[in-house]
Order: C-alpha cells, then sequence, then structure tokens
C-alpha cells in the first residue's frame, strides 16, 4: 500500500501479522535517523531496533535532510552584531560636524564580508542580507 499523503507527515507501513500501523510523530522520526548518523551505525539495524522497514528510515532521512522532519517552523535565523563607535576612531573636523552623520555597516558571515558605507537604505541593507543567506 503506497501513501500519497503529505511526505512531512507520517507514511504508513502495511500491516504485518495482523499488527496495527503505528503512527510515528515527527520527533519519533527525527529520533531515529539522527542514530543512523552516528558513525559506524547500521540504518537495517537501528530500523529493526524500532521495528521499522529501513527503506522507511531511508525515506525519513531524506526528509530530515530537507528540513522536514523539524517540529518548528524555520524563522528568522539571526546573526551576531557587534556595534562599534566610530566617533572615537577618526577626529570630527568643524566641517564635518554640520553634516549629517554618516555611518558603515560591516556584515560578515562565514569568509564573506558586506560593508554598506553612508546612509543605509533599509531595502539596500535586507537585499544584502537576504543574499548572504
Amino acid at each position: 500500500m503506497k501513501n500519497h499523503s503529505n511526505p512531512s507527515q507520517g507514511s504508513a507501513t502495511v500491516p504485518v501479522d495482523g499488527q496495527k500501523r503505528r503512527h510515528r510523530s515527527k520527533l519519533e522520526r527525527r529520533q531515529i535517523v539522527e542514530e543512523t548518523f552516528v558513525p559506524g551505525a547500521s540504518v537495517a539495524v537501528i530500523a529493526r531496533a524500532h521495528g521499522v522497514n529501513a527503506n522507511q528510515v531511508f525515506h525519513w532521512r531524506r526528509l530530515y535532510q530537507n528540513g522536514l522532519l523539524d517540529e518548528r517552523k524555520p524563522g528568522p535565523q539571526f546573526v551576531p552584531v557587534r556595534i562599534e563607535d566610530a566617533s572615537q576612531d577618526e577626529p570630527r573636523s568643524a566641517s564635518a560636524t554640520a553634516e549629517p552623520p554618516s555611518g558603515t555597516i560591516d556584515i560578515q558571515i562565514g569568509v564573506v564580508r558586506v560593508r554598506i558605507s553612508g546612509s543605509a537604505d533599509p531595502d539596500c541593507v535586507r537585499a544584502a542580507l537576504e543574499q548572504l543567506r
């Protein structure tokens, strides 16, 4: 029997020897899958220990790798931010005090670094952050 439901939902298996199907929550499926990622672990042995077909566990692994076994919906991911006072680094001249202050935004994620200088338009900053994801 093939299940045509949403792949992020549980897949049903055909009952064997009159046993009822067992629904596994995303948490249970995720825990079983995570056991298979331990070095030296055998998917077949882990599946058997949990009373699941190994092919089902391989299917759950694909769902896991695509983020479909996460209990929570993915939300915004935050990155660390460090705010530095640039006014202490550079002395201001008399003419500079009359101009509106301009700043610099440095964004570094891994090895990628983006610097936005001057008046930062929020849409520009948002676009830069979205491209870095």
